[in-house]
């Protein structure tokens, strides 16, 4: 085999169409089976980056196999992917302790105990939202409140497209700035910057739509006043177990290591779960080894996306794509606008938020760089965009989720959507920040 050296692998080519033939592969054949299958679940995304990678490797017929599948492998074992993968894993230990132990139970009593009836709905909307902020996924908290949702729309007479749709949007909320979420993970590692400093920035964007989704779902067409209260009890042991998420959240806002964080979280789960025998050393063990595998998935994804992308540079093609939109983005808010069309585009034919996140990171880090965004601000706008697009398309999996746990009372996905109110909203703010940046 021959010994390559790190400045020959580092020599991109010229600007280059051909480059991006993979990118193609993958949306034709991803979306383009889920669509005639009306079914995106079909085709496994790790699937989809097998194919795509491979045709990536037999492109460029002059470079020999050994070298190019050199290079696929330094892509994916960059140091941002791996750094990236290791939160994965830690946070996958975290959150499956956290519920093995009740957190996720304890957070919903706790929040619905403080919430009045009569704002049933934005209660709903708001307990999503802080549990999705804790946990780190919308999709975990989607699951874990919806039979609750569906058991409150029956019981109340609510009309489900408006309790479903509250439930959905605080989860994609929470989802968004949380510290340990995938599109955070993600989002951040590709512009190498700190956790809470993207979630500050977010902030700015989401904290306007969140509330005004809030006030909605309190305006008495959605909610019927007349309900009430939930006598939910609340006990210490309950503030005991979600201990580990205000730990998280507190000292993350404080610009802690999340790493470190999240280790430290998966201790005091397991202490909790021992002291209150929901297991033994043992079966935390177990836990924790069956949460780290079950990010296994989206380690796969973000590897392979990590090779990928470093074949397409490699090739030229990162170098064509910022070479045709020169002539499109000529000052600082095009390029932001530019930075959300792209993550848009491919979250669209995804459907996946985070693998949008990790293929766009990179040509997006390149644009801000060359156009002076701040690399914090190119982390938001990645995210947040991205969730506004899934919250758009009804084959996304928190809807998918949402209908499929919702099946009982006869809900689709675009009856949800109906009452889905906060990815609209989103998508003015973002659209509002946008404009309202300096151009210069």
């Amino acid at each position: 085999m021959t010994k390559f050296v790190p400045e020959e692998l580092e020599q991109w080519r010229e600007s280059s169409f051909k480059a991006l033939i993979p990118f193609i592969v993958f949306v034709f054949f991803y979306f383009g089976f889920s669509i005639a299958t009306r079914d995106f679940s079909k085709v496994p995304m790790t699937v989809a980056f097998i194919i795509s990678s491979a045709v990536a490797l037999i492109l460029n017929h002059k470079e020999k196999l050994n070298k190019k599948i050199e290079v696929f492998a330094l892509g994916m074992g960059h140091k941002d992917i791996m750094i990236m993968c290791l939160v994965f894993i830690l946070a996958g230990a975290f959150t499956a302790t956290a519920k093995t132990v009740g957190g996720v139970d304890a957070a919903v009593m706790i929040a619905q105990h403080f919430i009045p009836a009569k704002f049933l709905i934005s209660g709903l909307f708001v307990i999503s939202a802080f549990i999705s902020l804790a946990i780190g996924t919308s999709c975990g908290t989607i699951a874990a409140l919806i039979p609750i949702a569906v058991t409150i729309s029956q019981t109340f007479g609510f009309n489900p497209a408006i309790v479903l749709g509250a439930t959905v949007g605080g989860a994609m909320f929470g989802d968004n700035i949380s510290l340990i979420s995938d599109t955070t993970i993600a989002s951040t590692r590709t512009q190498n910057v700190e956790m809470r400093d993207k979630m500050l920035y977010s902030l700015r964007i989401v904290i306007v739509p969140a509330l005004i989704c809030v006030f909605l779902y309190m305006l008495p067409m959605f909610s019927n006043i007349t309900v009430t209260d939930i006598n939910t009890v609340v006990n210490l042991d309950s503030y005991i177990k979600v201990m580990p998420y205000i730990l998280l959240l507190v000292l993350g806002i404080a610009g802690i290591n999340v790493m470190f964080l999240l280790l430290i979280g998966t201790i005091l789960n397991t202490i909790i779960g021992i002291h209150y025998g929901i297991y033994d050393i043992f079966g935390a063990f177990t836990c924790i080894g069956d949460g780290t595998v079950s990010m296994a998935n989206t380690l796969i994804v973000a590897m392979l996306a990590g090779g990928l992308l470093k074949m397409v540079r490699y090739n030229g093609g990162i170098t064509y794509i910022i070479q045709e939109t020169e002539h499109l983005i000529t000052n600082k808010k095009l390029c932001e606008f530019g930075i959300c069309i792209l993550v848009g585009i491919i979250n669209l034919f995804t459907a996946n938020n985070t693998v949008a996140i990790i293929t766009a990171g990179p040509i997006a880090k390149e644009l801000s760089l060359k156009y002076g965004v701040n690399p914090k601000r190119t982390a938001s706008l990645l995210d947040t965009t991205s969730c506004f697009i899934q919250g758009l398309i009804p084959y996304g999996a928190q809807i998918l989720i949402a209908t499929s746990l919702a099946s009982s009372i006869g809900v689709s996905s675009f009856t949800i959507m109906k009452g889905l109110f906060y990815p609209v909203l989103l998508g003015f703010g973002i659209l509002t920040s946008v404009c309202l940046s300096k151009s210069n």
